[in-house]
């Protein structure tokens, strides 16, 4: 009966010898392929001039949005909120993305399912979901955001206004 671990022991030995053969015979070495590319091309876009966009855009089809304080300091983070009619929001936020990209040059940013529009463009990804039913008489939110990449620029964050001194 002693014979047993004795067998087991060297089984797993053999074992771990083989898969050891076979993964440095099969194994390609690795390579540095060097530095990985920028994620976006061309020169970081200012918050200013995207927000710009972004809002000109969504007038262009009746939705008014303000800009709301950025509050995160060294991020790339802004944020557009208004409302809309409740009957035509989703179809004057499909309008606005499409006239993003026609009008200044956004492209589809990635898919992340029907209830939600994104548009990419330099450094910046735009994010918009579609707002479900509000209560009855209330205009539907509306909720734009926007982020950047590394090396992007953002406004300041607003601080809170000083106290008129005398």
């Amino acid at each position: 009966m002693r014979r047993r671990p004795r067998h087991s022991a060297l089984a797993s030995l053999v074992m771990a010898a083989l898969i050891t053969a076979t993964a440095t015979a099969c194994a390609h070495p690795l390579q540095d392929l060097g530095p990985l590319p920028p994620r976006f091309s061309g020169p970081p876009l200012p918050a200013d001039a995207v927000v710009s966009e972004m809002t000109s855009a969504l007038a262009a089809e009746g939705i008014t949005v303000e800009r709301e304080p950025s509050n995160v300091r060294g991020k790339c983070v802004e944020r557009l909120s208004g409302r809309h009619a409740p009957e035509t929001v989703d179809a004057a936020l499909k309008a606005a993305f499409a006239r993003a990209r026609s009008e200044h040059g956004w492209q589809a940013g990635p898919d992340m399912g029907s209830e939600t529009l994104t548009l990419n463009k330099g450094n910046w990804t735009v994010t918009a979901g579609f707002p479900g039913e509000p209560a009855q008489g209330l205009a539907a939110p509306v909720v734009i955001s926007l982020l950047c990449l590394d090396g992007g620029t953002s406004s300041t964050p607003t601080a809170p206004a000083a106290p008129a001194s005398s």
